[in-house]
């Protein structure tokens, strides 16, 4: 909670155009509707009650922003010639480069943390006991059992000869340079599932495997 706090202060400060707070228990399962208040509550008093969101850049002018900015900038430049020099974002993909950038820093983050250069309050200083503890958001069962009854009866009342012809046409356009979205669009409103749409498009793509 601290910590989300903190990092939307941060967002705030570096001017950004969109936020997300993540609530307490997002980790372990659907948030509870109180967890998603205090989430919400984060942001309210970070733009009503702190005074940041009353000017533009707050932190303007600060020789530790600006040097960071530069770096970021440099490195993030340095970063994309890099991804350049493989064969741009499809190739670096092709060759496992984003794959391996993401497990090798969360290595070193995971290093970081057992060996005690990285500090996390309450992980590897000042821990206490087994941590806190969340009632997390529990799906009643009637409630599957509902949503499984409404898609039988969707899938019992709509056109699935135009749905398949509709599938057919997406797994000719991907084989081709067509545009794939007024197909899908289509298929949407015509009640496709998100299942049967991927499903077709496997067929064209098939899946990415290491």
């Amino acid at each position: 909670i601290i910590r989300v706090a903190f990092q939307a202060l941060a967002a705030v400060l570096g001017g950004t155009q969109s936020l997300h707070t993540n609530a307490k228990d997002e980790a372990l399962a659907l948030p509870t509707e109180e967890s998603v208040l205090l989430a919400l509550r984060t942001q309210q008093i970070i733009a009503h009650e702190s005074g940041v969101a009353n000017t533009i850049d707050p932190l303007a002018g600060s020789y530790l922003i600006e040097s960071l900015t530069s770096r970021i900038e440099e490195e993030a430049s340095d970063y994309i010639k890099k991804i350049d020099e493989i064969g741009g974002a499809v190739g670096a993909v092709e060759k496992g480069f984003f794959k391996k950038e993401i497990e090798e820093s969360a290595y070193r983050y995971q290093k970081e943390i057992e060996s005690g250069r990285r500090k996390l309050v309450g992980v590897n200083i000042y821990p206490e006991g087994d941590g806190m503890r969340y009632e997390i958001l529990k799906v009643r069962p009637e409630v599957e059992v509902s949503q499984k009854e409404r898609l039988i009866k969707i899938k019992k009342t709509r056109n699935k000869k135009r749905i398949d012809d509709l599938l057919e046409k997406l797994k000719t356009e991907a084989k081709g340079d067509g545009n794939l979205m007024p197909v899908i669009i289509e298929l949407v409103r015509l009640r496709a599932t998100i299942g049967e749409i991927s499903d077709a498009l496997r067929e064209v793509f098939g899946e990415h495997k290491d």
